[in-house]
């Protein structure tokens, strides 16, 4: 048995098998618990076709769903259950009258009864994957939790001795959290439907425990799509590792903007670009793309705030065409709805993107919207974090956009603070100058070397992005109430 424990079976699921370090040992038994839609039958199907793949046998005994309903939830998501055997198993019906029950109770004889039909038809078929839906309705024929746990026990010593893996399906107990089947079970996956005040409902997956093996601690965010569960792996920035040139420059197009950073922004560094709305945020971080894409380099742009084509006519508008790049995939620029994403599902996205597509940019336009998609605030700097230290490390620049509140003075403010985290932060202010409202930028921030100290004037207009000398006349432009101290003439 031992040399056993070391065979892992994949569940069908990629994403489960990475948590789970390769699959589930062989010739155990698991519990799949969750809440109702979870999505406990769609990953058991999963795993039976898995099998049926692979020329393993499969069961699936249900004593809840008939055997319509099951294929019917197959056909929803295309599974051809031709090589599972399916089994519907009615207790009602094994239970018979109650009157011919005259020393025992009825719950015993029910159970019993239930239990032996199964165990039949288990050695019947001898497969070597195994599924049980659902143990609720064991629960509510033995009645009593220590009758219940000796059937439970006396299920797992009969697969034992089987060489079979066992998913056991149940729904999550409100009541008692540690249930009977969950110390019993070798391994424990919960399933969690969380409700969200706006949007799509939001499932998080957690691995319990799964004894004498490692796996991926922590909530991993999954979806229910036509095809079966996917499972987002939460992101261990440490695991990842790509050889780069750590000094090597990426320009923007721009010189004066580049001479802010002295040179440019280095490969594999964050760039927090904040400033109140419409001061040109979104614009520089475009022709940090558009300029990747003339020498060749793959980007994306995640937009949270703007639709493609607002973002495409405005970039368009100043003599950034992205269409070319669009279409070759040079460039990939992606609309996100906030409501219809999981925080791991964007991630994921970035991930399979830099890995599959070659990205070497990063944009997220904005962090608001993100925000937005995240249900606790704490939650999305810790993951943040993860995302920003995984792109250094595979050499990706990511550009990371934050839309302040306010517009001048000192009432400009943020949703929330994450500048400790980029290694750079372009600061963008509007200021009131000779009868105007006018645009400044200055690097704040570049944790790779020294960078410019002053504060320049930036114009968008007339098709083109025009960046000033050094404001040295003046003073309290970044208050946005500056004091004209000389004879310096603006943009």
């Amino acid at each position: 048995m031992e040399q056993d424990t070391q065979v892992r079976l994949s569940t069908g699921i990629s994403g489960l098998d990475d948590i789970l370090h390769g699959g589930l040992a062989k010739g155990f038994l698991y519990l799949v618990e969750g809440n109702p839609g979870a999505g406990k039958t769609t990953l058991a199907l999963q795993f039976l076709l898995e099998g049926a793949r692979r020329g393993e046998s499969g069961l699936y005994i249900s004593l809840a769903e008939s055997e319509a309903e099951l294929r019917h939830v197959a056909a929803s998501h295309g599974f051809d259950l031709n090589n599972v055997t399916l089994s519907k198993i009615s207790p009602p019906e094994l239970a018979g009258g109650a009157g011919q029950y005259t020393v025992f109770q009825p719950a015993e004889v029910e159970l019993a009864d239930v239990l032996e039909t199964i165990l039949a038809k288990v050695s019947e078929v001898d497969p070597s994957r195994v599924v049980i839906d659902s143990m609720s309705e064991l629960r509510m024929l033995a009645r009593d939790s220590l009758r219940y746990r000796r059937q439970i026990l006396s299920l797992k010593q009969f697969f034992e001795g089987r060489d079979c893996t066992t998913l056991l399906l149940d729904e999550r107990s409100t009541e008692n959290r540690e249930s009977q089947v969950q110390t019993i079970a070798h391994g424990v996956i919960s399933l969690e439907v969380l409700a969200r005040e706006y949007g799509i409902t939001r499932r998080r997956l957690e691995i319990l425990k799964v004894r004498a093996s490692s796996f991926r601690e922590g909530f991993h965010d999954y979806v229910i799509v036509t095809g079966g569960v996917r499972v987002f792996p939460r992101l261990v920035s440490g695991e990842h590792r790509g050889p780069f040139n750590s000094e090597e420059i990426l320009p923007s197009g721009l010189a004066k903007l580049d001479a802010l950073f002295n040179g440019g922004v280095q490969r594999g560094t964050s760039t927090l670009v904040a400033g109140p709305t419409g001061s040109g945020k979104s614009t520089l971080c475009a022709k940090f793309c558009h300029t990747a894409a003339q020498r060749g380099e793959k980007s994306a742009i995640f937009t949270f705030d703007e639709t493609r084509q607002s973002f495409c006519d405005r970039s368009l508008g100043l003599g950034m065409d992205l269409d070319s790049y669009l279409k070759n995939e040079t460039i990939h620029l992606e609309q996100i709805d906030p409501a219809e994403l999981s925080p791991g599902e964007f991630i994921d996205r970035i991930r399979n993107g830099v890995e599959n597509k070659g990205w070497r940019i990063v944009v997220i336009d904005s962090l608001n919207g993100l925000l937005n998609s995240m249900s606790e605030e704490r939650a999305l700097v810790v993951q943040l974090h993860e995302v920003l230290s995984y792109l250094s490390q595979v050499g990706v620049a990511s550009f990371l956009v934050l839309a302040q509140y306010g517009l001048l003075g000192s009432g400009m403010s943020s949703p929330t603070d994450i500048s400790y985290l980029a290694d750079n932060v372009l600061l963008l202010r509007y200021f009131e100058a000779q009868g105007e409202v006018r645009q400044a930028l200055s690097v704040m921030k570049r944790r790779s070397g020294p960078h410019e100290r002053s504060i320049r004037q930036m114009l968008i207009s007339n098709g083109q992005i025009t960046i000033g000398e050094p404001l040295k006349d003046f003073a309290g432009i970044l208050t946005g109430n500056p004091e004209y101290k000389g004879g310096q003439s603006l943009l």
